[in-house]
């Protein structure tokens, strides 16, 4: 009998970052977008209140939503570098999930709001000063170009720096939209180009805004990652040598990009259990990504082992597909 983990830490590249990526310097990218977006939204406020533009100012809430996914961001980051202690024995790296579901479910809200006053003012429009929105506009694609560019320097593997990012290139768009309706106003006076404008950004916010409550939704969960097939999964486990049996396979996302898999794995009087387990960790690790295993490996015929053919409460090793075709998750 054999039983034993693989691999208690993340740690994909040896440090749990992509090439070039430290916990440090995504602080840093982080922080400098941070900056630069609560001085633009400070200005951005004053300009929408004074012209009385709706679009410009669910661009500013929608630029609030994005400084407080980069600050989540910045505090998640820190809880999970937390070791392990106590009850928590996988540290605080759900945080980063918790930050991203805030800010998805944060954007939702915002789109029922907009998306009511968007509807309204195209009913009744407003009086809006179509040149400052224009100039405020394009000073905000600017803006929020640099701000794209910074945090695509970080660790977007991580759910809620790739959340931030998502946040502020959909406001990219936004401003997008909000400079054409501006345009338009200059041009035409068409005043209900600003209440379409702000629509347009409510349809963008909650597109991301799905995306990020869905993603942390999968993890909260506990559903197997996108990409990995448990099905799969079991059939590479059993086309390894000696393995004749796989019970009680569960495959799970602690958070982005740390996946954990467990399960019962039986082989034949003929092999050694531990010899075996450590082929079927390396297995896992080369076809799938899984670098963090906890296996319990017993001879077939043991008292505690389970009887019968391959999986006999799931399927016959035999039954399963073969893995050659199999190729590891993108």
């Amino acid at each position: 009998m054999s039983r034993g983990s693989h691999g208690g830490a993340f740690e994909p590249n040896g440090d749990g970052h992509t090439p070039g990526t430290s916990p440090g310097s995504d602080r840093f990218w982080l922080g400098a977008a941070l900056v630069l977006l609560l001085g633009f939204m400070a200005v951005e406020v004053v300009v929408g209140l004074l012209a009385g533009s709706l679009a410009l100012l669910s661009d500013a809430a929608h630029m609030l939503t994005d400084a407080g996914a980069i600050a989540l961001a910045l505090v998640a980051i820190r809880l999970a570098a937390r070791p392990a202690r106590g009850g928590y024995t996988f540290g605080l790296k759900r945080a980063e999930i918790l930050s991203a579901q805030a800010n998805g479910i944060t954007l939702l809200l915002l789109t029922v709001y907009f998306g009511y006053e968007g509807v309204r003012r195209l009913v009744d429009p407003p009086p809006v000063e179509g040149l400052p929105v224009l100039v405020t506009a394009l000073a905000g694609i600017v803006v929020n170009l640099a701000a794209t560019w910074m945090l695509a320097r970080a660790d977007r593997r991580r759910l809620n720096v790739e959340g931030a990012f998502q946040h502020i290139l959909t406001d990219l768009f936004a401003f997008i939209a909000t400079a054409v309706a501006g345009l338009v106003m200059v041009l035409t006076g068409f005043a209900r180009a600003d209440a379409l404008a702000a629509l347009v950004v409510a349809a963008l916010m909650a597109k991301a805004g799905y995306g990020l409550a869905l993603e942390s939704g999968r993890i909260f969960l506990e559903a197997a990652p996108r990409g990995i097939d448990p099905q799969r999964v079991e059939a590479d486990i059993c086309s390894v040598t000696g393995v004749v049996g796989v019970h009680e396979l569960d495959v799970w996302e602690v958070t982005s990009g740390f996946t954990a898999l467990s399960a019962h794995v039986l082989v034949s009087t003929a092999h050694d259990c531990h010899e075996r387990r450590v082929a079927v960790e390396r297995s896992l690790s080369d076809r799938f990504g899984i670098h963090h295993t906890t296996l319990q490996v017993d001879h077939r015929d043991e008292p505690d082992g389970r009887t019968g053919s391959c999986a006999g409460a799931n399927a016959s090793c035999g039954d399963l597909p073969v893995t050659d075709s199999i190729s590891p998750p993108r």
